[in-house]
């Protein structure tokens, strides 16, 4: 049996109730029949138009405040690419019959997002009630109606007072996810130069409000044509993690200039957790690179195991030297170490769960979504795998955990 194929125009046209479409500027794109019967505007008063040029503010109601919420109501739509349901809203309607003249009008507005393919927001979805009639119905005559009159401003006000809080406490959220992201952008920096070695470093924060700061990268030069690179992840997101990320990538960063091994440098990291709040549980992997004997030595701390793309496209993933995170157990046993050769031109990728894990999937199926966009994408350099990478195995609608990823050629 074919299916049917369907008309969204004409679904979009014939949906009940006013909707909207507005592009991220707040320009009219479409709306459908209702929507311009009850505003008593024709499409063409309508599209290409700013909002607000076609629904101005009542001039003569200093209180008024549909505006300045409407636009902050879409334009968090189109910063955060959610939904945002706004309170109780009086918002007059001049009438077209009289110029001048403003109608009292009561709405409850919806507005929501519609994301193209790179995940941004491409429209506006503007869904609105009116409540006119039902708010006029409950002020009749009459003392019970009356009190149903106070009843209803009782209600008004307390929505517009909890919209109030509720915006407050998106700019302080906003505040603290900027100074996150402050913080994690000072903690990981740009790799320096690795000699004549060319490497690609990427940090993707979650969506959310403070969703960030848990993972790091760092490369450390060693003496000789050596370096290390370390890939982490604290369990938890916002301030705190990013505070303990900070110490664990310094400590971990000092540890691997003294150590004679990936496996020594963890094993010092795992004791120096034990007394940083917020440590157990990390997860880390530390890999040596030697172009002088053309190794890899490695060591995981419960991490994923890092990927090594062969000159022949072959994938390899070195899982062979994995004990638990750090803090997983009461008592110091030494980690396990590996070593495996590679050929010039090979590319070693370390990466955090958040580009393979998905909570309804195995992680073997992440991580041959991996090894088959190393394939696709493995004669690129560097910075350009690392974008592909992310581009492939990100969704398009940002991810529900932070990404940090280092792309090297060895």
């Amino acid at each position: 049996m074919r299916e049917p194929q369907i008309d969204y125009a004409a679904v979009f046209h014939a949906l009940p109730g006013m909707v909207a479409l507005l592009t991220p500027d707040l320009v009219y794109a479409d709306a459908n029949e209702d929507f311009l019967r009850l505003a008593g505007r024709s499409r063409e008063q309508l599209l290409g138009r700013y909002i607000f040029d076609v629904f101005p503010e009542n001039p003569n109601d200093p209180a008024a405040a549909g505006m300045r919420e409407t636009e902050a109501s879409m334009l968090r739509v189109v910063a955060t690419g959610e939904r945002d349901t706004m309170a109780l809203l009086r918002y007059d309607i001049e009438d077209r019959e009289r110029p001048g003249h403003w109608v009292e009008h009561f709405w409850s507005p919806v507005n929501a997002p519609v994301l193209g393919p790179d995940g941004r927001v491409m429209l506006i979805v503007h869904r609105v009630e009116e409540v006119t009639e039902l708010i006029r119905a409950r002020g009749g005559a009459g003392s019970d109606s009356r009190q149903a009159r106070v009843l209803e401003a009782e209600l008004y006000t307390r929505a517009r007072e909890l919209q109030d809080v509720n915006e407050r406490l998106r700019r302080s959220h906003a505040r603290d996810r900027e100074v996150a992201l402050a913080l994690q952008e000072a903690m990981l920096p740009a790799p320096t130069p690795v000699g004549h070695h060319r490497a690609a470093v990427r940090y993707r924060p979650a969506i959310g409000t403070l969703n960030v700061c848990g993972d790091w990268y760092d490369l450390v030069d060693l003496p000789g044509d050596r370096i290390a690179i370390a890939v982490g992840d604290v369990v938890g997101h916002g301030l705190n993690a990013a505070c303990v990320m900070g110490q664990l990538r310094s400590a971990l960063s000092a540890a691997a200039r003294v150590a004679d091994g990936p496996a020594r440098a963890l094993e010092a990291l795992g004791l120096y957790a034990r007394h940083v709040d917020g440590a157990e549980s990390t997860t880390v992997v530390k890999t040596y690179i030697d172009w002088g004997t053309h190794t890899l030595t490695y060591s995981s701390a419960g991490h994923p195991p890092p990927a090594l793309l062969h000159p022949d496209g072959t994938v390899t993933f070195l899982d062979q030297a994995t004990d638990p995170p750090l803090g997983a157990r009461p008592e110091h046993v030494p980690r396990p170490e590996a070593t495996t050769a590679f050929t010039e031109g090979a590319t070693l990728i370390l990466y955090t769960d958040g580009l393979i894990e998905r909570r309804d999937e195995d992680i073997d199926t992440g991580l041959d979504r991996l090894a088959n966009s190393l394939v696709r994408h493995g004669q690129a350099s560097p910075d350009t795998l690392a974008d592909a990478l992310l581009t492939d195995l990100l969704p398009s609608t940002g991810n529900a955990d932070d990404t940090a990823l280092v792309v090297i050629r060895l």
